[in-house]
């Protein structure tokens, strides 16, 4: 959604669809934890799909919506379910399960966007309104947060559920010495998502590694969605 003008209508369709594919990730994340064996973020009542249980102020609303208005990528990110590793049954494997079930979800979130897009422009009105407008570029929207945040979170750096894959993986020392980097999260994402691409714009670990697989896979989407509409 980047390098294009949004009009005032296409502005109100964002929220819903980006808070949706956030909190979705999310809740993924507590209830494959649940089936394996750790109820925390049960307990704390965030298997939810109310917003308000998990909207961060930051990551949520101020950070995509500055984003939107740069024309920019659009992402952003809630409040991370609590998940206790030493409640899981195998923790080691287990984190790995816990943090692919993020990004699936999305993955999932995405074709099921794909098809009901699909469907929008199969049943088009003969002289579509700014209600059909509305709706398809929501749908629209909401692919391309799923995919793009499945991707994103893919990254494997802390704190992202990419780097929780890492760890399940790497040799049982280095994954030791590996976790102790988590506590530095926020300061590597500030670095790759701030001040790398700032001083050095070739650098974007976004542009570079994100954009390219997210277009790519985006395209793919749109395909089902085009088979879908009968075309």
């Amino acid at each position: 959604m980047g390098g294009m003008e949004l009009t005032t209508l296409q502005m109100a369709a964002i929220p819903l669809p980006l808070i949706l594919a956030i909190v979705c990730h999310e809740v993924a994340h507590g209830l494959v934890a649940r089936l394996l064996g750790d109820t925390t973020a049960h307990d704390a009542r965030r298997l939810s799909l109310n917003p308000l249980r998990h909207v961060d102020p930051v990551g949520t609303v101020l950070v995509p919506g500055a984003l939107a208005l740069a024309h920019a990528p659009v992402f952003g990110w809630a409040k991370p379910v609590p998940v206790n590793r030493n409640r899981l049954r195998n923790p080691r494997r287990d984190m790995m399960f816990v943090a692919v079930a993020g990004p699936a979800s999305n993955v999932i979130l995405a074709g099921l966007g794909a098809v009901l897009f699909g469907l929008a422009y199969r049943f088009a009105p003969d002289s579509p309104g700014q209600v059909w407008e509305f709706v398809t570029f929501s749908l629209s929207a909401f692919i391309q947060f799923n995919l793009f945040l499945a991707l994103f979170n893919l990254l494997p750096v802390p704190p992202f559920d990419g780097s929780h894959i890492v760890e399940g993986l790497l040799p049982r020392g280095a994954a030791r010495h590996y976790a102790r980097t988590r506590r530095l999260g926020l300061v590597f994402m500030v670095l790759l998502l701030v001040i790398l691409p700032t001083l050095f714009p070739q650098w974007g670990i976004v542009d570079r590694f994100v954009v390219p697989p997210f277009q790519w896979v985006f395209d793919r989407f749109l395909d089902l969605a085009q088979l879908v509409a009968g075309g």
